[in-house]
């Protein structure tokens, strides 16, 4: 196997609430980003979809089902969950 050839690490990416009519997926495998936490995770889906910029002040982001801070650090093979505010009834 070449590098180029060599997979590249990934993280599974699922978007929430209104969301996916930001991105038109509601789940999209990423590379980890470098460095590799939530800020910059973040930050490299606003380069690839400005829309979802306007809702960072509110986002929640979920690491392996576990709610994450920005500094949180990610991992090929993790599972990411980005959402709007829950709200309830």
């Amino acid at each position: 196997m070449t590098p180029s050839d060599a997979p590249v690490p990934a993280l599974r990416v699922l978007f929430f609430g209104h969301l996916p009519a930001c991105t038109g997926a509601a789940e999209v495998s990423w590379p980890v980003p470098d460095p590799p936490t939530v800020a910059a995770l973040l930050e490299s889906l606003y380069q690839a979809w400005p829309s979802l910029r306007a809702a960072d002040p509110s986002l929640r982001v979920a690491v392996d089902l576990a709610y994450s801070s920005r500094d949180g650090l990610l991992r090929a093979g993790a599972e990411v969950a980005v959402m709007p505010p829950v709200q309830g009834g």
